[in-house]
């Protein structure tokens, strides 16, 4: 090789070595992870998954979402942003989907991970995502209050929500459950964080309230990392190292 091609290659690897060293610090690891619960939930949705992730030194905040409005659930989440240091790996179950999709758009967000979650975009709601699949059989038998706050029994939950968990853990999750504004179903986004922030998705292939169909659609629609996992609509619950990973992955 001579003189002059030495100094090219020379030059082409230094340029590679510069080139990903400037994209490694613009996308600095994160150092905080924001967890969003879905409907007939709460904060301790997340208990599993929580100590694998602080384990790995990263802050961690489990939001407890009134379920009044997507307008105040995004506002719970947005508090929670505010508080913690970025980058920020934002994680929603569910509903948490819809609230994280909008909540996302804000700057300390590096990356969003969706778990068995509904992912619309401007102008979507959780109601016009569902409008083409059939009704879930978790979703045909929920309890409406004379506020609308709809919640589920604790049979259909162990049936339906988490039918791969232990029965004395079931009962406690009927117990605690975060009872949720029908009317949430129909709130529309305004703004879709995807499209602009890296995102993967765990889709939960046994789910009784999201039609499975209906995750893959969605994970692939926002091209998505995606996981398929052979679990109910909690597999941060039933499969808490798996989602852990997923998450872990966003954070890199």
């Amino acid at each position: 090789m001579n003189s002059f091609k030495m100094l090219f290659v020379a030059l082409a690897a230094a340029t590679l070595s510069f080139s990903a060293a400037a994209e490694t610090a613009a996308t600095p690891p994160a150092k905080s992870v924001v967890l969003v619960h879905g409907a007939f939930a709460d904060g301790s949705s997340w208990d599993a998954v929580v100590p694998l992730l602080q384990a790995k030194g990263l802050k961690v905040i489990a939001v407890q979402n009134p379920l009044t409005s997507l307008a105040d659930d995004v506002a719970f989440t947005k508090r929670a942003l505010k508080n913690v240091e970025g980058p920020v790996v934002l994680v929603g179950h569910s509903w948490g989907g819809v609230v994280i999709t909008e909540a996302g758009v804000d700057d300390k967000v590096k990356s969003l991970v969706y778990v068995a979650a509904f992912a619309p975009s401007e102008g979507q709601s959780v109601a016009d995502l569902a409008k083409d699949y059939p009704t879930p059989p978790g979703i045909a038998n929920l309890v409406s209050d004379a506020d609308g706050f709809l919640t589920m029994t604790a049979p259909e939950l162990a049936k339906n929500f988490a039918p791969d968990l232990p029965a004395a853990k079931t009962a406690l999750m009927a117990a605690s459950q975060g009872p949720v504004c029908g009317k949430n179903f129909e709130d529309k986004v305004t703004a879709a964080a995807w499209k602009t922030k890296p995102s993967w998705f765990i889709a939960a292939t046994k789910d009784r309230m999201i039609q499975p169909e209906l995750q893959q659609a969605m994970a692939k629609r926002i091209g998505a990392h995606t996981t398929a996992l052979p679990t109910s609509h909690v597999p941060m619950l039933v499969a808490p190292k798996d989602v852990a990973a997923a998450i872990l992955a966003a954070a890199k």
